[in-house]
C-alpha cells in the first residue's frame, strides 16, 4: 500500500513537473514576435505595479482606454492613434494586467481600477482629459468620473457592457472558477487554454469582428502575445473576471454623471443596441449612434467611420 502511495505521488510529481515546463514553453513561444515592445513608451510606478503607456501628438488631451481582458492591450487603438495625434495629446494605457504593465497575482476589482486611472489622470496627464473607453472598462470610467467629475471632460463609450451582467456579484460557481485559474501549475495550464491562439482566433472571427475578411493577423499576435506576456500573469485578471469580482452597479453614477457622453456601438453585435439603450434610458442625456457592419471592436474593424464620430463629439 505505502509502496502504491509512493509511486502515485512519484507520478504526479512528473506529470506536474512536465505541465509546468509546457506551461513556461507555451509562455515564452507567445512573445516571441515581440509585437508589444514595451520600451517603446512610458511607465507609470503606480501603487499595485508599473503602468505601460505611451504619449503622442499635441494638443488637448485625450486618454484611450481598451477593453477589461488579459488579451486586451492599448495596441486595439494602433489604427486609430496617428490619427488622433494630430489634434490632440493621445494618452494610450495598458491597464494593470493587461499588456505590458505589470500583472501582479491579486484580486482586481472595479474599484482598484478606478483609483488607477484618477491616479494617472492627476500624476501623469495633469488636466482633465477625454476619454474613449471600451467594453467593460467603461464602467470604472463611470464611477470614477461619479467620484471626481472634474477630472474628465467628455467620454466616449464603445459597446459598453450591459447593465444586467454588470450587477451580477460571486456566486460559489464563480468563486470556484477563480480558485481553478490562481492554483500553480493546473490553473495555468487552464489559461493557457482559455487563451490559446485557436481560441483567440475564434474569439475575433465569431465575437469580435461582423467581417472576417477583414481578419488583420497582427490583431490576433498581439492579443496571443499580451495574453501570455509576464509568465501568463494575466490569469490572475482573468480569475477576477471570471469570479465576477470586477463587477459592479452603475446605475446611480449614470444616472447623476453631468459629463456629456456618447455611445457607440457595432451594429451587428448582439444586444449592442439595447444595451446602450439602457443606458440612455438612465441617463436620457446619452448620445448614441451604430458603427455600420461592425461587431465588437469597430476600432479595428472600421477605424475611419469610429474617427470620424471622435472627431464630431468632440469637436
Amino acid at each position: 500500500m505505502k509502496h502504491k502511495i509512493k509511486n502515485s505521488i512519484v507520478l504526479v510529481s512528473i506529470a506536474l513537473l512536465l505541465t509546468h515546463i509546457l506551461n513556461r514553453f507555451l509562455s515564452a513561444t507567445a512573445v516571441v514576435k515581440n509585437l508589444l515592445k514595451s520600451h517603446i513608451g512610458d511607465h507609470f510606478s503606480w501603487r499595485f505595479g508599473n503602468i505601460f503607456y505611451s504619449k503622442t501628438g499635441s494638443g488637448s488631451p485625450l486618454l484611450l482606454i481598451h477593453d477589461l481582458d488579459p488579451s486586451s492591450s492599448s495596441y486595439e487603438w494602433n489604427e486609430l492613434i496617428r490619427q488622433l495625434s494630430k489634434d490632440h495629446t493621445v494618452y494610450a494605457i495598458d491597464l494593470l494586467g493587461c499588456g505590458r504593465s505589470e500583472k501582479p497575482n491579486m484580486t482586481y476589482t472595479n474599484y482598484m481600477y478606478v483609483q488607477l486611472i484618477s491616479d494617472f489622470i492627476q500624476q501623469v496627464i495633469g488636466t482633465k482629459p477625454d476619454i474613449v473607453v471600451t467594453g467593460l472598462s467603461a464602467s470604472f470610467i463611470i464611477m470614477a468620473c461619479y467620484n471626481n467629475p472634474d477630472l474628465f471632460n467628455k467620454i466616449i463609450i464603445i459597446n459598453p457592457e450591459s447593465i444586467a451582467r454588470l450587477n451580477r456579484i460571486p456566486t460559489k460557481k464563480s468563486k470556484m472558477a477563480k480558485f481553478i485559474l490562481e492554483i500553480p501549475v493546473i490553473g495555468t495550464s487552464v489559461y493557457h487554454t482559455l487563451t490559446s491562439r485557436k481560441k483567440l482566433e475564434y474569439v475575433f472571427t465569431e465575437e469580435y469582428l461582423f467581417n472576417p475578411f477583414r481578419f488583420q493577423v497582427k490583431y490576433l499576435d498581439s492579443y496571443y502575445e499580451a495574453a501570455h506576456l509576464h509568465q501568463s500573469n494575466g490569469k490572475y485578471l482573468l480569475s477576477s473576471k471570471k469570479g465576477l469580482f470586477l463587477n459592479f452597479n452603475i446605475v446611480k453614477a449614470l444616472h447623476e454623471i453631468n459629463n456629456s457622453m456618447f455611445i457607440l456601438y457595432g451594429d451587428h453585435l448582439t444586444n449592442a443596441k439595447s444595451n446602450a439603450e439602457s443606458y440612455a434610458k438612465i441617463n436620457p442625456s446619452i448620445e448614441i449612434a451604430s458603427v455600420k457592419n461592425t461587431k465588437y471592436l469597430p476600432q479595428i474593424e472600421s477605424p475611419n467611420q469610429v474617427l470620424d464620430y471622435i472627431h464630431l463629439f468632440l469637436s
